[in-house]
């Protein structure tokens, strides 16, 4: 059992948690049971995975041996070290450290989901664009994977996708919905060449998102609530969430969710017809 705080392998955990050591060392760390088993689920790889038993909640075993044949080293650790590890205030006492695979546009599926209706209806991308609050650019991702989105692209990326507060916000959907990095005309680029139509999300817009066609192949872009969108979106029209109160807009992840839901119920509608 892990017992000193003093422990390089502590330490090398600690420093994880800034952008600079996971970018140097190409890894970063998954905490929370759910957010393990969606990682393992999708064959993430996981180098080493720590466990507390004096955190364990039960049920943890069959995650360990799961993660343990997969070639994860795993490691029982006491309760004082885990909770120094640990990023969140309520630890569950599982955490891994994992690999951090390269997110580009040439690695995302070559035939993507279908919004997960079910009835062949197009594409739906999410385009995050210049998001700088991690728990904003986690809750896009979980959306995502919630309308069974075709994947996310992450342009003009303002926030590491590997910070622990995206990893926990996205509740596991980090590791289960496609998901690319790249510059704003490389992710333009990219859906020009595979004819997807792009709408904007856009509190300035004259036309509400109810009165848009998200059927067929399309991206929704949402762009930083602070910085809004560069001019290379400006082409694409746009629509608006309206607002009835003193309020002007939407926090970016909740007009994100609001807007693939209604592509979604769109393409049941379509799909009953």
């Amino acid at each position: 059992m892990l017992t000193s705080l003093r422990n390089p392998q502590v330490r090398a955990v600690v420093q994880l948690r800034d952008r600079r050591h996971r970018q140097a060392q190409r890894r970063f760390v998954i905490e929370g049971r759910r957010e393990l088993a969606c990682a393992a689920d999708a064959g993430w790889a996981l180098r080493t995975l720590y466990h507390c038993p004096e955190r364990a909640a039960g049920g943890e075993a069959a995650l360990l041996r799961r993660c343990e044949a997969a070639g994860a080293d795993c490691v029982a650790t006491s309760r004082a070290v885990f909770e120094r590890m640990s990023y969140r205030r309520t630890p569950d006492g599982l955490l891994a450290v994992a690999d951090a695979p390269e997110l580009t546009l040439a690695k995302l599926p070559a035939d993507p989901a279908r919004c997960g209706t079910g009835c062949g209806a197009g594409e739906l991308w999410l385009v995050a664009a210049a998001i700088g609050v991690p728990g904003n650019l986690g809750a896009m991702l979980r959306s995502a994977d919630a309308v069974g989105a075709s994947g996310v692209l992450v342009a003009d990326a303002a926030v590491d996708v590997f910070n622990p507060n995206v990893v926990r916000a996205s509740m596991g959907a980090l590791f289960t919905t496609p998901l690319a990095v790249a510059g704003a005309e490389a992710a333009r680029d990219w859906l020009a060449g595979r004819g997807v139509r792009v709408v904007l999300a856009d509190p300035a817009s004259a036309r509400d998102y109810t009165m848009a066609d998200f059927s067929g192949d399309l991206a929704i872009v949402v762009g930083s609530e602070s910085a809004g969108l560069d001019d290379g979106w400006r082409r694409y029209p746009a629509v608006r969430v309206p607002m009835a109160g003193r309020v002007d807009s939407l926090n970016a992840a909740t007009a994100a969710a609001v807007l693939l839901f209604e592509a979604r119920r769109q393409r049941l509608a379509g799909c009953a017809t």
